[in-house]
């Protein structure tokens, strides 16, 4: 190929990269050494590490890390599994399966912002499941600070296990029948085959979940602000303190916010690391 010919196919995309990540990214860093006030966006004083001096101290800051970090741990593994175990499901069902995946890949279709008030409202007054629990209780229901953290991790479940359960059929219907066949005249049983397997043979649909499934919980934002929104700063993730420090009325901290949304790309990565090693690590193995 021409060096014309291939700078014509790759300089649009790699200008497109440019403008929409190198800028973008260039400017936050640039932001978070000053200090900028959303009333006053005129004034741009340069601050140097004083609003990440002010990050690592803020105990707002620590307290939205430790619940993020919580929310992934707790909400990743539990979608994996409800994810694995509705695939194993569905290969088994004949009649009627793709009625069966369009019924469970709604929530996942629908706008994050309009699926979480859809399942807000069931725990609000006059939702179906305010009105089963008054019928079972006697007592109302309510979203409280005690709850709604829990409330928040039920969603991520009914939202983002859809995705999974996708992942997993999909190399689930690779799966070499021949080895299920000498397995069952072995006499393996189901959770035989499913540890010596069926896990084995996902493992590496199963790394590639993970990795998307960690950054997309460690970054979320719309379903845990239509929960938490302001009203619960216990129940704030990064990304919605981040926002809320930003543009809050009257004393919106731009430059706080660009040195959070930073110390956020530094986290994911950190975050991230032991999987792309993994990942590095298997890429190697299959070569040799």
């Amino acid at each position: 190929m021409k060096s014309k010919t291939f700078w014509g196919f790759t300089l649009p995309s790699v200008v497109i990269m440019i403008v929409l990540m190198v800028v973008p990214l260039v400017t936050t860093i640039w932001l978070s050494f000053n200090q900028l006030l959303l009333r006053d966006l005129d004034t741009v004083t340069w601050v140097g590490w004083g609003n990440y001096t002010e990050v690592l101290g803020d105990a707002e800051f620590w307290r939205a890390v430790r619940w993020t970090l919580l929310y992934v741990a707790i909400t990743v593994p539990i979608n994996m599994a409800f994810g694995l175990g509705v695939a194993l499901l569905l290969d088994r069902v004949t009649r009627g399966r793709p009625i069966y995946i369009a019924a469970l890949l709604l929530p996942f279709i629908v706008t994050p912002v309009v699926g979480t008030l859809i399942f807000k409202d069931l725990f609000e007054r006059g939702g179906l499941i305010t009105y089963v629990w008054e019928l079972a209780t006697g007592d109302p229901f309510a979203i409280t600070e005690g709850n709604v953290r829990w409330l928040i991790v039920i969603q991520s479940v009914w939202h983002v296990m859809p995705f999974m359960m996708v992942a997993f059929f999909a190399g689930l219907q690779s799966l070499p029948t021949d080895r299920l066949e000498a397995a069952a005249i072995d006499g393996a049983g189901f959770w035989r085959n499913l540890w010596h397997i069926v896990i084995p043979h996902l493992s590496s649909i199963s790394l590639f979940v993970v990795l998307i499934s960690v950054m997309d919980a460690y970054r979320v934002y719309d379903s845990v602000f239509v929960f938490a929104g302001r009203r619960f700063e216990s129940a704030q993730t990064l990304q919605v303190y981040n926002v809320a420090v930003a543009t809050q009325a009257d004393i919106g901290r731009i430059g706080k916010g660009n040195a959070i949304a930073v110390l956020n790309v530094i986290g994911i990565f950190v975050v991230l690391v032991p999987f792309l090693y993994k990942s590095y690590k298997d890429q190697i193995a299959e070569r040799l």
